[in-house]
């Protein structure tokens, strides 16, 4: 397939002080901790309309169709990880930068300026901040160019002329910044399954639905791959967010998606699709909780 060109905003998210993890907690607690940041990373980046180029080392690279939604999402990933800890008991931080501009496409991998300067500013950036340019912050919603703060030009390694910087700020309360910055429309307010014959909404009347194989939960899964307890849905304020608490894991297929895998993970449900527990729904497509998120 031959490369691509289009303006995208690219975004890093890289652990801080991963070396010193590793120093501290060993091989095996290090790598699970940068690996449980990483996913949390990742699927953000999907949740937010963005697309995972790949893991390298201990950062990601995804890219986003516009400014907004890189934003949003390099918040929430603070957010999340913000909560996270070592086995110690030690808390955990990202860098993250982001830029737009055009970029190349080629097999699955994104090249370019953008990408450079995406990658400077990350480097920029320490423990708990994101840094994006004058140039991208200028793109953003008036909302989210209110969080920002100048940090003047810097000279960025390969590049002829300074770049202006702009640090975008985030808080430790989800309530607080919906007061202050409302965020990306994610989802709607309003989402119906069909399980079988059956069909439920679930909307600010009825905010919770738990699935698997026990008669005690909301909907039954026959499939033995199923756990007893595997999953619940519950309502966010604006969205419906799929938890999985499976052992074999539950496959969602958003329309126009790949197949996505949770395993002890969570989705923000958006548009129409399926989920099927224990398996993937290529191996047994027999039964399946469909879903359509109304505004």
């Amino acid at each position: 397939m031959a490369p691509t060109t289009r303006n995208l905003v690219v975004l890093f998210a890289d652990v801080s002080g991963s070396t010193k993890l590793y120093e501290l907690l060993g091989n095996v607690d290090a790598l699970a901790t940068i690996d449980r940041c990483l996913a949390i990373v990742k699927r953000v980046c999907v949740d937010f309309d963005g697309r995972v180029v790949k893991t390298i080392g201990d950062e990601v690279l995804a890219v986003f169709p516009a400014a907004d939604a890189a934003a949003q999402a390099a918040i929430e990933i603070q957010l999340r990880v913000s909560k996270q800890r070592t086995p110690r008991d030690t808390p955990v931080a990202m860098h993250i930068g982001f830029h737009s501009g055009p970029t190349i496409e080629d097999e699955g991998d994104v090249f370019g300026d953008a990408v450079n300067v995406a990658a400077r500013l990350t480097a920029f950036a320490t423990g708990g901040q994101i840094f994006t340019s004058a140039q991208t912050a200028s793109e953003m919603s008036a909302a989210l160019r209110a969080r920002t703060r100048d940090q003047d030009s810097h000279t960025l390694r390969g590049k002829d002329q300074d770049v202006a910087m702009f640090e975008l700020t985030w808080v430790e309360s989800e309530d607080e910044l919906t007061a202050m910055s409302p965020r990306v429309a994610v989802a709607p307010a309003k989402v119906v399954l069909t399980h079988g014959a059956r069909e439920i909404e679930l909307d600010e009347a009825r905010s919770r639905l738990t699935l698997g194989r026990d008669i005690t939960n909301d909907v039954i899964i026959a499939d033995r791959k199923a756990s007893r307890m595997h999953a619940h849905i519950e309502r966010r304020r604006d969205k419906f967010v799929l938890i999985d608490h499976s052992s074999n894991g539950t496959w969602v297929t958003v329309e126009g998606k790949t197949e996505i895998t949770l395993r002890r993970e969570e989705l923000i449900l958006r548009g129409r699709g399926h989920v099927s527990f224990g398996h993937a729904f290529a191996d047994d497509p027999a039964e399946v909780l469909a879903f359509a998120c109304l505004d």
